[in-house]
């Protein structure tokens, strides 16, 4: 509905009819040209939209990244000539318009966040769901024996904390009815169903992560997405015949660049995916993997009834009989889950002293160099003049 009424920002003599409403104040305007000589007014209403997109609380990186995106976008609409006409004014907690009511340091601020990944701290922490049974994650320690045992203390390799500090969420529900795996199977299970659990909840560890849990629901389908890229379990129907070998797949997706790290990293999702085997204790260790299975299986049926094209919801759909699967093999297999979270525990340990190593000797090397650049070779043998 249009405002009524001439444009309170016209000239003397000159006002033209109003056809929009300040979000802030309800004066009317008729144009674009009227609306950004409003002042101060306009530029505190885009500056609450900014702090409302950087506090609110269903925020996130991925989330910040498509805001600013979305500014870019309004921008280059709004440097074009008016002869396209006049456009409504932003709706109240919109961003149309917010980029171009920003400061030239308060735009270069905003971008080096985004560039250098620092804009999560903006954002309200967020612990992951399956530490939300204590104050401390319980943790995995190989003993000679080959047994396991909860490690605290010292003792936890706690070098890549998972983010957040304070209260997760509510851990998602285990299904109320799990089918038996024979319904499922027409013959005896492989024994490499296993080692695709790995490979599964690596992905899902670190596709929350990234996405601040997954509850924004703009961004299901970047969530499935990057979850059925991140498993090859999932997204390609791989099979692996070690805990080793689907954990090194899942990260090699991510060290190749496909994908951004996030906030755990190949270390941090390896570590994750360790915890959420080893459940809240040997009373119910299965826990906490049914109700990640279980998650996963409700979040690709969502994502699959918004799909459009027919081969991204039959990937939708072969992934989710996979976690189907998975979730029947995991209720009736309780005792196989340790071993393969000591595979995980191994396995973050393993990359964490190959990153050290790696660290030391580039320490080393820029020592020799002077800096963080090998120098310039020089020429060790010159030909003279004759």
């Amino acid at each position: 509905m249009e405002p009524g009424g001439p444009c309170g920002f016209c000239p003397a003599g000159e006002a033209q009819p109003a056809r929009y409403t300040c979000p802030r104040c309800n004066v009317p305007y008729c144009s674009l040209r009227c609306y950004r000589a409003h002042g101060a007014c306009a530029e505190g209403f885009y500056r609450d939209q900014v702090l409302g997109e950087l506090r609110g609380r269903s925020a996130s990186p991925s989330r910040l990244a498509g805001a600013l995106r979305r500014l870019r976008e309004q921008r280059e609409t709004e440097d074009e000539p008016e002869a396209a006409g006049p456009r409504p004014g932003p709706e109240p907690g919109g961003l149309s318009g917010l980029w171009e009511r920003l400061a030239p340091a308060e735009k270069a601020a905003f971008e080096r966040l985004l560039s250098r990944g620092e804009a999560g701290r903006l954002l309200p922490p967020w612990r992951p769901w399956w530490w939300s049974r204590g104050a401390e994650p319980r943790l995995l320690e190989e003993l000679d024996d080959g047994s396991a045992a909860p490690a605290s203390g010292k003792d936890a390799p706690a070098e890549e904390p998972a983010p957040g500090a304070v209260p997760g969420a509510r851990p998602p529900a285990v299904p109320a009815r799990i089918p038996a795996l024979a319904s499922l199977s027409r013959g005896p299970v492989s024994p490499l169903v296993r080692f695709q659990l790995p490979n599964v909840l690596f992905a899902y560890a670190h596709a929350l992560a990234l996405y601040h849990g997954g509850d924004d629901a703009l961004l299901l389908s970047d969530l499935c997405a990057t979850l059925l890229d991140v498993s090859g379990a999932l997204g390609a129907q791989q099979v692996f015949t070690s805990t080793e070998e689907a954990l090194q797949a899942a990260a090699h997706v991510l060290e190749a660049g496909e994908h951004p790290p996030g906030p755990l990293g190949t270390r941090g999702a390896m570590q994750e995916a360790a915890r959420i085997l080893l459940g809240e204790g040997p009373a119910n260790q299965k826990g906490y993997t049914l109700a990640a299975l279980g998650h996963l299986v409700q979040t690709l049926g969502r994502a699959r009834k918004v799909a459009v094209a027919s081969e991204d919801r039959e990937r939708l759909y072969r992934a989710r009989k996979k976690c189907q699967f998975l979730l029947a093999w995991t209720n009736e297999n309780e005792a196989s889950l340790t071993p393969l979270a000591l595979d995980c525990t191994g396995a973050y340990r393993a990359h964490a002293m190959a990153a050290e190593e790696v660290a030391a000797l580039t320490g080393e090397l820029e020592r020799l160099w002077g800096g963080p650049m090998p120098p310039a070779p020089r020429t060790l043998i010159e030909e003279l003049p004759g």
